[in-house]
Protein backbone atom coordinates (compact mmCIF):
# COMPACT_ATOMS: atom_id res chain seq x y z
CA UNK A 1 0.00 0.00 0.00
CA UNK A 2 1.24 3.47 -0.88
CA UNK A 3 -0.13 4.97 2.32
CA UNK A 4 -0.81 3.62 5.80
CA UNK A 5 -4.57 3.27 6.48
CA UNK A 6 -5.72 5.57 9.25
CA UNK A 7 -8.80 6.03 11.43
CA UNK A 8 -8.62 9.66 12.53
CA UNK A 9 -5.09 9.93 13.98
CA UNK A 10 -4.61 6.18 14.55
CA UNK A 11 -2.21 4.52 12.11
CA UNK A 12 -3.07 0.91 11.30
CA UNK A 13 0.48 -0.29 10.72
CA UNK A 14 0.00 -4.05 10.33
CA UNK A 15 -3.11 -4.27 8.14
CA UNK A 16 -3.56 -7.72 6.63
CA UNK A 17 -6.69 -7.29 4.51
CA UNK A 18 -8.81 -4.41 3.25
CA UNK A 19 -12.16 -5.18 1.67
CA UNK A 20 -14.49 -2.54 0.21
CA UNK A 21 -18.16 -3.20 -0.63
CA UNK A 22 -20.71 -1.14 -2.56
CA UNK A 23 -24.33 -2.20 -2.95
CA UNK A 24 -27.37 -0.62 -4.59
CA UNK A 25 -31.02 -1.14 -3.69
CA UNK A 26 -33.38 -2.03 -6.51
CA UNK A 27 -37.13 -2.54 -6.69
CA UNK A 28 -37.87 -5.46 -8.98
CA UNK A 29 -40.79 -4.82 -11.35
CA UNK A 30 -42.40 -7.41 -13.60
CA UNK A 31 -43.65 -6.13 -16.94
CA UNK A 32 -46.19 -8.15 -18.90
CA UNK A 33 -44.63 -9.58 -22.05
CA UNK A 34 -41.07 -8.68 -21.00
CA UNK A 35 -38.58 -11.48 -20.56
CA UNK A 36 -36.57 -10.72 -17.48
CA UNK A 37 -37.21 -8.38 -14.58
CA UNK A 38 -37.06 -4.60 -14.66
CA UNK A 39 -34.87 -3.15 -11.89
CA UNK A 40 -35.78 0.32 -10.63
CA UNK A 41 -32.88 1.97 -8.81
CA UNK A 42 -33.81 3.19 -5.35
CA UNK A 43 -30.39 4.48 -4.37
CA UNK A 44 -26.97 3.35 -3.30
CA UNK A 45 -26.31 1.95 0.13
CA UNK A 46 -23.42 3.24 2.20
CA UNK A 47 -19.95 2.12 1.16
CA UNK A 48 -18.58 -0.38 3.66
CA UNK A 49 -14.97 -1.28 4.42
CA UNK A 50 -13.69 -4.32 6.32
CA UNK A 51 -10.23 -3.98 7.83
CA UNK A 52 -8.34 -6.80 9.52
CA UNK A 53 -4.86 -6.62 10.95
CA UNK A 54 -2.63 -6.67 13.99
CA UNK A 55 -1.82 -4.16 16.67
CA UNK A 56 1.79 -4.75 17.56
CA UNK A 57 4.07 -3.38 20.27
CA UNK A 58 4.99 -0.71 21.23
CA UNK A 59 1.72 1.17 20.66
CA UNK A 60 -0.64 -1.82 20.62
CA UNK A 61 -2.23 -1.22 24.02
CA UNK A 62 -2.77 2.50 23.40
CA UNK A 63 -4.15 1.94 19.87
CA UNK A 64 -6.46 -0.79 21.15
CA UNK A 65 -7.90 1.55 23.79
CA UNK A 66 -8.38 4.33 21.22
CA UNK A 67 -10.18 2.02 18.81
CA UNK A 68 -12.37 0.59 21.56
CA UNK A 69 -13.33 4.11 22.67
CA UNK A 70 -14.20 5.17 19.12
CA UNK A 71 -16.28 2.04 18.53
CA UNK A 72 -18.06 2.53 21.85
CA UNK A 73 -18.90 6.20 21.23
CA UNK A 74 -20.41 5.63 17.79
CA UNK A 75 -19.11 9.01 16.61
CA UNK A 76 -18.17 9.64 13.00
CA UNK A 77 -14.55 9.07 12.05
CA UNK A 78 -12.32 9.90 9.12
CA UNK A 79 -10.96 6.85 7.34
CA UNK A 80 -8.19 7.12 4.77
CA UNK A 81 -6.82 4.32 2.65
CA UNK A 82 -5.90 3.68 -0.96
CA UNK A 83 -8.87 1.37 -1.41
CA UNK A 84 -11.34 4.22 -0.82
CA UNK A 85 -9.49 6.94 -2.75
CA UNK A 86 -11.98 6.86 -5.66
CA UNK A 87 -15.12 6.85 -3.50
CA UNK A 88 -15.09 10.43 -2.17
CA UNK A 89 -16.07 9.32 1.33
CA UNK A 90 -16.07 12.12 3.86
CA UNK A 91 -17.10 10.47 7.12
CA UNK A 92 -17.62 6.90 8.31
CA UNK A 93 -18.87 5.17 11.43
CA UNK A 94 -17.52 2.03 13.06
CA UNK A 95 -20.32 -0.53 12.72
CA UNK A 96 -18.43 -3.23 14.55
CA UNK A 97 -15.09 -3.79 16.19
CA UNK A 98 -13.61 -7.13 17.23
CA UNK A 99 -10.29 -7.54 19.06
CA UNK A 100 -8.51 -10.82 19.75
CA UNK A 101 -5.46 -11.65 21.79
CA UNK A 102 -3.80 -15.00 21.20
CA UNK A 103 -2.29 -17.07 23.98
CA UNK A 104 1.43 -16.42 24.34
CA UNK A 105 1.38 -13.29 22.18
CA UNK A 106 1.66 -10.68 24.88
CA UNK A 107 1.29 -7.11 23.61
CA UNK A 108 -0.13 -8.17 20.24
CA UNK A 109 -3.79 -8.00 19.26
CA UNK A 110 -5.69 -9.05 16.20
CA UNK A 111 -8.66 -6.93 15.15
CA UNK A 112 -11.46 -6.70 12.62
CA UNK A 113 -13.22 -3.40 11.95
CA UNK A 114 -16.28 -2.78 9.79
CA UNK A 115 -16.73 0.84 8.73
CA UNK A 116 -19.76 2.27 6.93
CA UNK A 117 -20.11 5.55 5.07
CA UNK A 118 -22.03 8.23 6.98
CA UNK A 119 -23.20 10.82 4.41
CA UNK A 120 -24.28 14.32 5.44
CA UNK A 121 -27.99 15.00 5.83
CA UNK A 122 -29.70 16.64 2.84
CA UNK A 123 -30.61 20.33 3.16
CA UNK A 124 -33.97 21.01 4.81
CA UNK A 125 -36.97 21.20 2.52
CA UNK A 126 -37.58 24.74 1.31
CA UNK A 127 -40.95 26.25 2.15
CA UNK A 128 -42.37 28.15 -0.81
CA UNK A 129 -45.71 29.72 -1.64
CA UNK A 130 -48.75 27.45 -1.47
CA UNK A 131 -46.96 24.68 0.43
CA UNK A 132 -44.01 24.30 -1.93
CA UNK A 133 -45.90 22.80 -4.83
CA UNK A 134 -42.99 23.67 -7.10
CA UNK A 135 -40.88 21.06 -5.29
CA UNK A 136 -43.14 18.29 -6.61
CA UNK A 137 -42.39 18.91 -10.28
CA UNK A 138 -45.82 20.28 -11.15
CA UNK A 139 -44.19 22.33 -13.89
CA UNK A 140 -43.50 19.06 -15.70
CA UNK A 141 -47.26 18.49 -15.80
CA UNK A 142 -47.95 21.82 -17.46
CA UNK A 143 -49.08 23.33 -14.17
CA UNK A 144 -47.47 26.57 -13.01
CA UNK A 145 -47.65 27.00 -9.21
CA UNK A 146 -46.63 30.65 -9.67
CA UNK A 147 -49.67 31.28 -11.82
CA UNK A 148 -51.81 29.78 -9.07
CA UNK A 149 -50.45 32.40 -6.69
CA UNK A 150 -51.51 35.13 -9.13
CA UNK A 151 -55.01 33.66 -9.37
CA UNK A 152 -55.32 33.51 -5.60
CA UNK A 153 -54.23 37.14 -5.39
CA UNK A 154 -56.94 38.12 -7.87
CA UNK A 155 -59.54 36.19 -5.86
CA UNK A 156 -58.45 38.00 -2.70
CA UNK A 157 -58.83 41.35 -4.47
CA UNK A 158 -62.31 40.40 -5.68
CA UNK A 159 -63.24 39.29 -2.18
CA UNK A 160 -62.21 42.71 -0.86
CA UNK A 161 -64.27 44.48 -3.51
CA UNK A 162 -67.25 42.23 -2.71
CA UNK A 163 -66.96 43.07 0.98
CA UNK A 164 -66.88 46.79 0.15
CA UNK A 165 -70.00 46.48 -2.03
CA UNK A 166 -71.81 44.57 0.72
CA UNK A 167 -70.88 47.28 3.21
CA UNK A 168 -72.24 50.00 0.92
CA UNK A 169 -75.48 48.03 0.49
CA UNK A 170 -75.88 47.75 4.26
CA UNK A 171 -75.36 51.50 4.63
CA UNK A 172 -78.08 52.20 2.06
CA UNK A 173 -80.45 49.79 3.81
CA UNK A 174 -79.84 51.56 7.13
CA UNK A 175 -80.76 54.88 5.52
CA UNK A 176 -84.01 53.46 4.09
CA UNK A 177 -84.86 51.95 7.47
CA UNK A 178 -84.35 55.35 9.13
CA UNK A 179 -86.72 56.94 6.58
CA UNK A 180 -89.34 54.30 7.37
CA UNK A 181 -89.03 55.05 11.09
CA UNK A 182 -89.77 58.74 10.44
CA UNK A 183 -92.89 57.78 8.52
CA UNK A 184 -94.04 55.60 11.43
CA UNK A 185 -93.68 58.56 13.82
CA UNK A 186 -96.07 60.64 11.69
CA UNK A 187 -98.71 57.92 12.31
CA UNK A 188 -99.70 57.93 8.64
CA UNK A 189 -99.55 55.40 5.94
CA UNK A 190 -95.98 54.44 5.30
CA UNK A 191 -95.26 54.73 1.56
CA UNK A 192 -91.75 53.24 1.95
CA UNK A 193 -92.83 50.16 3.92
CA UNK A 194 -92.71 47.80 0.90
CA UNK A 195 -89.24 49.13 0.14
CA UNK A 196 -88.02 48.61 3.71
CA UNK A 197 -89.40 45.09 3.77
CA UNK A 198 -87.39 44.24 0.67
CA UNK A 199 -84.44 46.16 2.11
CA UNK A 200 -84.56 43.97 5.20
CA UNK A 201 -84.39 40.86 3.04
CA UNK A 202 -81.52 42.34 1.07
CA UNK A 203 -79.83 43.33 4.31
CA UNK A 204 -79.78 39.73 5.48
CA UNK A 205 -78.32 38.64 2.13
CA UNK A 206 -75.77 41.45 2.11
CA UNK A 207 -74.75 40.62 5.66
CA UNK A 208 -74.18 37.02 4.69
CA UNK A 209 -72.16 38.08 1.64
CA UNK A 210 -70.05 40.39 3.80
CA UNK A 211 -69.30 37.59 6.26
CA UNK A 212 -68.45 35.22 3.42
CA UNK A 213 -66.15 37.80 1.87
CA UNK A 214 -64.41 38.37 5.20
CA UNK A 215 -63.88 34.63 5.65
CA UNK A 216 -62.55 34.32 2.10
CA UNK A 217 -60.16 37.23 2.63
CA UNK A 218 -58.90 35.70 5.86
CA UNK A 219 -58.33 32.35 4.17
CA UNK A 220 -56.42 33.87 1.27
CA UNK A 221 -54.32 36.35 3.27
Amino acid sequence: MAGVPMIDDIELQAVQTLRQETATDFARQRVAGLDGTLHQKLGRRSHRVLVTGLLVPDSAADDLKKLQDKAKSGDEVTFTADITSALAIDKMVIESFVAEQGVGSAGQYGYAIVLAESPPLPPPAEVSAFGGLGDFGLGDLGFDPGALGDVLGDIADQAGALADMAGAALDAIDQISSLASLADLADIGNPVRPITDKAGELGAVAGGVAKLADVLKGFLS
